[in-house]
């Protein structure tokens, strides 16, 4: 069982030259890495609106792709993230969708490997500030300023309960709640903020609970 960060916070210290285009497109990247949990054979982006036109010239390519190689905004090899990705034969294609998007700075990144495949939508809303908004199909909103749980369940009479009710176990405070499913007896995603880290122990038990699938956590 792998428990994730999506996002390291670190303050004014990013890449240039756009915070929107560079920095927040690195985050989107590191959040569908650390989703994923390992590094990706392959890597479809799809650009939308801003993105699109300006991604090679403002280096929203090299940053999205430094952001799945696992290196921090402000990383010094962030540049050669392109290079770096070729030298590990990581298969990177950059589409330029002309389709109509919520945001002008829209990504959406489909990766995977010969078993598994994880698809986010990200969007950069400035200042090297980004907000996850679609998790493999599911929709959701997540800036990563306060710690939160992705938990991925069948959707089951008694599975949100089983959950809350761990969390009051503990005394850990829900601070935002929603749960998001594709139909209805099907597959669900509780994406719930906390007031606090939660331990890895705590997420553990959370997995063992009722109708729980997988379990990923944001820092803060």
């Amino acid at each position: 069982m792998k428990y994730n960060s999506v996002f390291d916070i670190i303050g004014p210290v990013m890449i240039g030259p756009s915070s929107s285009h560079t920095a927040g497109a690195a985050r989107i990247g590191k959040a569908a890495r650390n989703l994923f949990g390992e590094e990706p054979a392959w890597v479809k982006i799809y650009l939308y609106e801003s993105f699109a036109k300006t991604y090679k010239g403002h280096g929203t390519d090299f940053a999205l792709v430094g952001g799945l190689l696992g290196f921090d905004t402000d990383d010094p090899r962030m540049s050669k993230a392109l290079d770096i990705a070729k030298q590990k034969n990581i298969k990177v294609e950059f589409i330029e969708d002309d389709a109509k998007a919520d945001h002008p700075n829209t990504a959406r990144l489909v990766i995977g490997n010969s078993s598994e495949e994880l698809e986010l939508v990200g969007i950069s809303i400035g200042g090297g500030k980004v907000e996850i908004t679609e998790l493999n199909g599911f929709a959701l909103r997540l800036s990563g300023n306060h710690p939160a749980i992705l938990i991925m369940h069948n959707d089951r009479f008694g599975a949100i309960a089983s959950v809350t009710r761990i969390l009051a176990k503990y005394e850990i405070n829900i601070g935002h709640m929603e749960v998001n499913r594709k139909d209805v007896g099907k597959e669900a995603l509780m994406v719930i903020e906390v007031d606090q880290n939660v331990e890895d122990r705590i997420l553990q038990e959370l997995e063992n609970a009722d109708h729980i699938m997988q379990i990923s956590k944001i820092v803060s």
